[in-house]
């Protein structure tokens, strides 16, 4: 098989779509899960960690198993459980059934996402150039459609059960676009590798660094809103303005992250993203006026936008373990930052204040830009 052909190319990013579309899909569901179940706010944060507790116990097993089944098996196993799950997430009837489809969407969700990208290390090493952002844009436009279908979907009137129902087709249209050109083995050699290896070494540290990216992401998620509203006055209609900010740069730095990652290296780009991000968290805190504050989630978005796509990328260039593998260990303990996000930050807060939380992650992504020499890929020529 031709890794580098446009067949590959084209379903590594369908399956980045159909993983944002998939994700997403489940956020305009949340306030009906809420109100049929009749759930408090404590329950429903209870049950919202089956979906990441899910993920985490899952993500450490995908590497295994695409060393063992390959991608394209992988893949396909994970989209299809995803695909098959989702209805269960409007129909679920007690609490405890909807805490269980969670735990199942979660661990399906957690395999898709670590298989896609190892599909993606494979594709960018064989073609030589720079190609991981661009794929990550595909999941942030995947995201967006998701989200923006359901809605749609339940403001003309279908039920939450129905509205999954098209979601299905949906991803079953796209997965079953990609699938015919998904890779069979999970190495751009097609090479046998090891079903584990205890990370180490540089997968560690890449993993850390990812660690502190994604816990960024998520306190920008779950806390951007309270921050404009409570700190700079902005009307509660519009918080939600601070995380559209903070995602649209994000998704327009990865459209253009691969020539710039091209173009300048990973490691140049890392630091100045890195810097960019943390110069983001200390304007939006010291900022007078909301408007710059607003400017500071752009500045988060567009200098977090390619750190991720770069670190995945030294993943697949490390030497201390297969590339799988890596991908798989750096996947879980970077997503166990979005998981601890809205906890640490709200525990910061509530011993100092959100001005300085934010602040404490400013100076945490300085530590991402002073790693870059360490870690950052050689510069790609296409």
């Amino acid at each position: 098989m031709h890794l580098t052909g446009t067949l590959q190319q084209r379903a590594t990013r369908l399956v980045f779509f159909a993983a944002g579309l998939g994700m997403a899909a489940w956020a305009p569901l949340v306030p009906y899960a809420k109100s049929r179940l009749g759930l408090d706010e404590a329950t429903l944060g209870v049950l919202l960690l089956c979906l990441g507790a899910g993920s985490l116990c899952a993500m450490p097993f995908t590497g295994m198993l695409t060393a063992r089944f390959g991608c394209r098996k992988v893949i396909a196993a994970a989209g299809l459980l995803l695909t098959a799950i989702l209805p269960g997430l409007a129909l679920a009837a007690t609490p405890l059934q909807l805490g269980l489809v969670l735990l199942v969407f979660g661990a399906a969700m957690g395999t898709f996402d670590v298989a896609i990208n190892i599909q993606a290390v494979i594709i960018e090493k064989a073609n030589g150039g720079a190609m991981m952002s661009g794929f990550h844009a595909l999941f942030s436009v995947g995201g967006f459609a998701g989200a923006a279908c359901m809605a749609l979907l339940l403001w003309l009137g279908l039920t939450p059960a129905w509205s999954c129902a098209v979601v299905m087709l949906l991803l079953c249209g796209v997965l079953g676009a990609a699938q015919g050109h998904l890779l069979p083995t999970a190495s751009a050699s097609g090479e046998k590798t090891p079903l584990f290896v205890m990370p180490h070494g540089a997968v560690i540290l890449i993993g850390l660094l990812c660690f502190i990216v994604f816990l960024a992401e998520g306190a920008i998620l779950d806390w951007s809103a309270l921050f404009l509203t409570t700190t700079r006055g902005v009307e509660e209609a519009k918080g939600g303005l601070g995380y559209a900010a903070f995602a649209i740069a994000m998704t327009a730095g990865r459209f253009t992250g691969d020539k710039v990652v091209s173009r300048f290296g990973g490691k140049r780009v890392l630091t100045v993203g890195g810097l960019f991000a943390a110069a983001g968290f200390f304007l939006a805190v010291l900022a007078p006026h909301a408007s710059l504050a607003m400017a500071g989630f752009v500045l988060i978005g567009l200098g977090a936008a390619n750190i991720v796509p770069i670190l995945f990328t030294a993943a697949g260039q490390q030497h201390a373990m297969p590339a799988s593998l890596a991908v798989a260990a750096i996947t879980t303990i970077g997503y166990a930052g979005i998981l601890a996000g809205p906890a640490v930050i709200g525990f910061v807060a509530h011993a100092t204040s959100l001005n300085i939380a934010f602040a404490m992650l400013g100076a945490a992504l300085l530590l991402v830009a002073a790693s870059a020499r360490l870690v950052a890929p050689a510069k790609q020529v296409s």
